[in-house]
């Protein structure tokens, strides 16, 4: 691998969830495919790759296994895992930076979407008991 290469999916370029996105479409695998390999549902696989749940220890060895990369790039980008694409382009480190905090946002948004659907839920039992 190049110095490029590594940096396409290295921890400050790519989330678990692009990395996995990745690994998935190199091994030929629909998210449906691989879910069902999985023992997961759908749902959860797409949560997996858009950052905003992760599996557990014993999904993570299999995920790893089956798509033919180390568990160690799968969850930080380092070790043995795939090739930067080739029709890659280096990003900006600018852009970098701005996809790694659009991430970030949309994690903590979908985190703050949930609780606020327990807290509606409290709410609603709440009010019942009135």
């Amino acid at each position: 691998m190049t110095e490029t290469d590594s940096d396409w999916y290295s921890p400050e370029a790519a989330t678990f969830g692009d990395r996995l996105a990745g690994a998935r479409e190199a091994a030929g695998l629909s998210q449906k495919d691989l879910a069902k390999s999985l023992g997961v549902k759908f749902a959860t696989l797409v949560s997996w790759e858009n950052d905003t749940g992760e599996p557990r220890a014993n999904r993570l060895q299999m995920l790893a296994g089956m798509l033919g990369v180390s568990l160690g790039w799968l969850m930080t980008g380092l070790g043995d895992g795939l090739a930067a694409p080739d029709d890659a382009t280096e990003i900006p480190a600018n852009v970098a930076v701005l996809m790694q905090e659009m991430r970030r946002l949309r994690a903590q948004m979908v985190q703050t979407l949930d609780k606020m659907g327990q807290v509606e839920k409290q709410l609603q039992t709440a009010l019942r008991r009135t």
